[in-house]
């Protein structure tokens, strides 16, 4: 299979199982806010949406979501799981946060790959990863007035360039793009969980009155 083949076929469905994923984070986020159902299904829009439209702007093609109806159709389709299965999500503490980091992987290969069909250098690929995995977070965060998570501690952009680098690296040697895609997947989202399950974070920058 070549690579172009390997795009045409792997980047939609990366870009549709983050958008999914992304929709039921940015979702369970608004529920938590107590917002009705027009207002959950624009939170899940924006952070599945967001960060690949602030790449595909700055690549110079028309937004993914731009292309086909099937985007915001996958965020109805989040929205009525959330709505009908909202009381075993209750009592799953940790989904929105599984589902996010998900969406925040997928999307990061989504990214990368789509820089590169565009002929950008490697440096450039892994910068758009981070941006289509993490701005939509940032959106969403934005919306529901919270301290966009970035920002924070905890590792969340890092782990994007973790898993780039991965892509690149493998991508050096050779190695299938399903392999290359599939390692990237599994270091951002293992950089993620074990930086929140054991606290990791980045040095705080200390103030002039600290």
């Amino acid at each position: 299979m070549n690579e172009s083949l390997n795009f045409t076929v792997v980047q939609p469905l990366i870009e549709f199982l983050g958008t999914f994923a992304f929709a039921i984070s940015g979702i369970r986020h608004a529920a938590a806010k107590h917002f009705d159902w027009f207002g959950g299904y624009v939170c899940g829009v924006a952070v599945a949406i967001g960060g690949g439209t602030i790449r595909d702007v700055m690549l110079g093609a028309t937004p993914f979501w731009m292309t086909t109806p099937w985007y915001l159709v996958c965020t109805a389709m989040a929205l009525a799981l959330v709505i009908v299965f909202a009381k075993v999500m209750e009592r799953m503490s940790n989904t929105w946060f599984v589902f996010d980091t998900l969406g925040l992987a997928l999307f990061n290969i989504a990214g990368i790959q789509k820089s590169l069909a565009f002929e950008q250098p490697f440096w450039v690929a892994i910068i758009m990863g981070c941006i289509t995995g993490a701005a939509g977070g940032v959106i969403r965060d934005v919306l529901l007035n919270n301290e966009p998570v970035i920002f924070r501690k905890e590792i969340y952009a890092m782990a994007c360039v973790a898993g780039g680098l991965a892509y690149w690296g493998l991508s050096v040697v050779g190695s299938p793009v399903e392999l290359t895609a599939t390692v990237s997947f599994l270091v951002t989202c293992i950089i993620r969980f074990l930086a929140v399950r054991y606290h990791i974070s980045l040095p705080v920058l200390k103030g002039t009155g600290d």
